[in-house]
């Protein structure tokens, strides 16, 4: 971990939800205090606010990771398909926007994509042979998650059901880090983990500049993109994969195939609301170049830079003009 002051902007990265987070934001204390001591005191809240958002991605974590055993998400993946399991509400909340765009695009996003993907391991190189994914595809269907508003209880409609939020729950938990900053009245800040990247305000004065990664080269940006009160997210297939026979697999998996989606390399979708943009990103990117610009075009508050197989970069309507 890393902290760092210049002036009055604070800077902090940290390991979090199996990534890289990352945190700065400008903090302007009114005080009559003078000198060494008002610095001491904008030091100490900026220390504070660094560690509740440290803490509130740590909460998150714990109650939204397929990999704690102990969390709600793997609560439901274990017992669901036996009964309905009461939720809290704030899952309960983020299952219901899972589900509404799965909805809007036809199932291209699906957190019932878990069904399989559990069985890929990139770190050791392991995919499940074909016979498996064609085993558990009638599995992938988001209208298996059965959500009872009245009881905001979950039931899953057989045991091969299991659900991931990897593609949503950065988005949500980024915001709320953003919401922790909002209440202490810091007006300029961004918030980062992995490809996902919320922007409260410019950088004082000026917008900030975000990097989209090159999918291929590991230390460049493919574009940079001046940015102020919105969110990004990029998917791209260069996050968790391995490469097999000259084939690269890759954590983005198409709910209709149970393998790699393959049209892309990589999305970043741009809008206002972290937690649809990062499930945009996902779904934008199993639909491919043409579905996917047709489908965010159709979306008027959502933007979208796709790079293709070639490293050609696409741009959607509201980014041409």
């Amino acid at each position: 971990m890393s902290f760092q002051l210049s002036a009055q902007w604070y800077q902090h990265t940290f390991n979090t939800m199996g990534t890289r987070a990352h945190l700065e934001f400008w903090l302007n204390e009114n005080s009559s205090d003078q000198g060494f001591i008002k610095n001491e005191k904008i030091n100490a809240k900026a220390q504070g606010l660094i560690k509740q958002v440290i803490a509130e991605m740590d909460r998150l974590d714990k109650s939204m990771s397929p990999y704690i055993s102990t969390s709600e998400l793997s609560l439901l993946n274990r017992q669901a398909s036996n009964g309905a399991i009461i939720t809290s509400a704030e899952l309960f909340s983020l299952l219901k926007t899972a589900q509404r765009i799965s909805e809007l695009s036809d199932g291209a996003f699906d957190i019932s994509y878990a069904s399989i993907g559990y069985q890929y391991d990139y770190r050791q190189k392991i995919k499940p042979a074909q016979v498996a994914i064609n085993n558990a595809l009638p599995a992938i269907n988001y209208r298996g998650i059965i959500l009872d508003e009245a009881e905001r209880s979950v039931k899953f409609a057989n045991d091969a059901i299991k659900i991931d939020l990897g593609g949503i729950a950065k988005g949500y938990a980024i915001q709320r880090c953003i919401d922790i900053l909002k209440a202490s009245n810091i007006e300029f800040a961004l918030m980062s983990a992995g490809g996902d990247t919320v922007l409260l305000g410019d950088r004082k004065g000026r917008p900030w500049l975000v990097g989209i990664k090159h999918p291929r080269a590991e230390d460049r940006n493919a574009v940079h993109i001046p940015l102020s009160d919105e969110a990004i997210s990029t998917s791209g297939d260069y996050e968790r994969y391995f490469i097999e026979d000259g084939t690269r697999y890759h954590h983005i998996i198409n709910p209709k195939t149970g393998d790699s989606a393959r049209e892309v390399v990589s999305v970043s979708i741009i809008g206002k609301d972290p937690t649809i943009v990062d499930a945009l990103s996902t779904t934008v990117f199993v639909k491919g170049l043409v579905d996917g610009m047709t489908f965010i075009d159709s979306l008027p508050e959502y933007e979208a830079i796709i790079i293709d197989n070639n490293q050609k970069l696409h741009f959607s309507k509201g980014l041409k003009q």
